[in-house]
């Protein structure tokens, strides 16, 4: 009785900072680059088995219709760190640093308390594998990495790290998370896989072999789709042209050519076999030292992938499979393990930020883009988004895709192609009905029953243009698409 007494009054007086301290939960966020949403079994795969990534959608929440809002690797990846639009944070192609003097939500949870570590890759700063700010651990390479043997800079030491990348970066962050430690940890776990040029490792180069791969059948209804999709075929973002080297000799829109995209498509499924297997890797580690129900686990891309529909593959355009992306949150305090939950409402990557620094009891930056979702999950948000701007500028090194503005709400999708002089838009634009036409196969901005809603989403398009602080939406000069391939050393 005395001793409970005294268990009683220790309590009582500890400050509740300490208490606040003691409860912080450590944060594992896994990022996988160009990863489709429906790449997983847990999201209707047929043929990919992911159980370890779905064992944490079923143990956790299931964010069914994430997006992000530029789906190009660097754009996005700042946005899930700063909460903030590409026109905001300043990243809006592949080759431009974060800020170093811009918030981000590794360097929040930094100064408040956390020990954060990064391992992977980074891809802000293309030729740049020093340590940034905010994390005290840090380990990325230049460029875009390699699927075998990647030379890494490990917090300020390079040198080649042999074997699957998959596996190397998960074995560093193993040896990580093993560390003793009195702080709440962060760790930034970034995968190469399942980004081009794609190769699996041994036990899964012939995982799918007796898959049937097709072209899917929107890449031949291109009759109502704007001209520029049509270039785009033979290019290196077409189906006709090199695939990321699967196809050696391009264009080549022969039937017989599928050959090269099902090779592609298999390979692609086979780097995200590895991922799984780290993801189970990783679960394991943390309940086997006790720290699995006090960690805030996401699994997440940073955006999706055409993977042949209208005719396309990589992504950057504003069609479903670029810009929808996974995303899973386990952690027991957000949602019970017994009561996985799945929700429906519209959330984006800069809303990342705002909801890791609320569940971690951090304040998030003022005047950010993002939401925190913590409310959505626990007891639902009437006040929640019903539409999000989507945001792209067409790149000289990739001259393939547009500029693009576009509104998708629940059920309707509009995206328009502005010329980047202020003159009319340069391409035909593209209407949606997704709550009918999911697959975008049928394009109704010419359709007069449709002149309604087109206005009313090109009202709200610019709305929200506005909403983001975009006053004078500067763009670069759409030059058209091109044939050339992009420099090797930038693919």
């Amino acid at each position: 009785m005395r001793l409970a007494f005294l268990w009683f009054l220790l309590a009582f007086l500890t400050p509740p900072m300490a208490q606040a301290q003691e409860a912080r939960p450590n944060v594992l966020f896994i990022l996988c680059d160009d990863l489709r949403w429906d790449c997983l079994s847990s999201a209707g795969h047929p043929h990919l088995k992911t159980p370890h990534i779905d064992r944490l959608a079923r143990e956790g929440v299931f964010f069914k219709n994430t997006f992000c809002t530029t789906s190009l690797c660097s754009p996005s990846r700042a946005s899930i760190l700063s909460g903030l639009y590409a026109h905001a944070h300043g990243v809006t192609n592949n080759f431009t640093e974060y800020p170093a003097e811009m918030a981000s939500f590794p360097g929040l949870l930094q100064s408040a308390g956390y020990e954060t570590g990064y391992i992977g890759k980074y891809h802000m700063g293309e030729e740049n594998d020093e340590k940034r700010p905010d994390f005290d651990y840090f380990v990325t390479h230049k460029g875009q990495g390699k699927y075998f043997d990647t030379e890494f800079n490990v917090d300020g030491q390079r040198k080649t790290l042999p074997g699957y990348y998959t596996h190397v970066v998960t074995d560093l962050a193993e040896s990580w998370l093993k560390k003793p430690r009195t702080k709440p940890w962060l760790m930034f776990l970034g995968h190469k896989a399942p980004h081009s040029f794609y190769f699996p490792e041994k036990k899964y180069e012939h995982a799918f072999d007796q898959v049937e791969v097709r072209y899917p059948d929107t890449a031949f209804q291109l009759q109502n789709k704007p001209t520029w999709i049509k270039e785009r075929l033979p290019t290196w973002h077409g189906i006709y042209g090199p695939l990321f080297d699967w196809r050696k000799k391009f264009p080549d829109d022969s039937p017989a050519a599928v050959k090269d995209f099902a090779a592609m498509t298999r390979a692609y499924w086979g780097t995200i076999l590895s991922v799984d297997d780290s993801v189970g890797r990783l679960y394991r580690l943390l309940e086997e030292n006790g720290q699995l129900d006090n960690t805030i686990i996401v699994f997440m891309g940073d955006n999706g992938l055409l993977n042949g529909e209208h005719g396309m593959v990589d992504k950057r355009t504003m069609h479903e499979p670029s810009i929808r992306i996974p995303l899973i949150v386990r952690y027991p305090k957000l949602a019970p393990t017994r009561c996985p939950r799945v929700v429906e409402p519209l959330v984006l990557t800069v809303d990342m930020a705002p909801s890791l620094l609320d569940l971690c009891g951090v304040e998030p930056p003022k005047n950010i883009h993002g939401r925190s979702w913590r409310k959505l999950v626990t007891e639902g948000d009437p006040s929640w988004r019903r539409s999000f701007l989507y945001h792209y500028n067409y790149e000289k090194q990739f001259p393939y895709t547009p500029n693009v503005r576009g509104v998708r709400t629940d059920e309707w999708k509009l995206v328009r192609y502005p010329h980047g002089d202020g003159s009319p838009d340069r391409h035909m634009a593209e209407l949606y009905h997704l709550a009918c036409d999911p697959d975008e196969r049928c394009n109704l901005i010419s359709d007069p029953r449709c002149a309604g809603i087109a206005a009313q989403l090109r009202a709200e398009l610019d709305r929200l243009i506005t909403e983001v602080g975009i006053t004078n939406d500067k763009m670069p000069l759409d030059e058209g698409v091109k044939q050339q391939l992009p420099d090797q050393k930038i693919r």
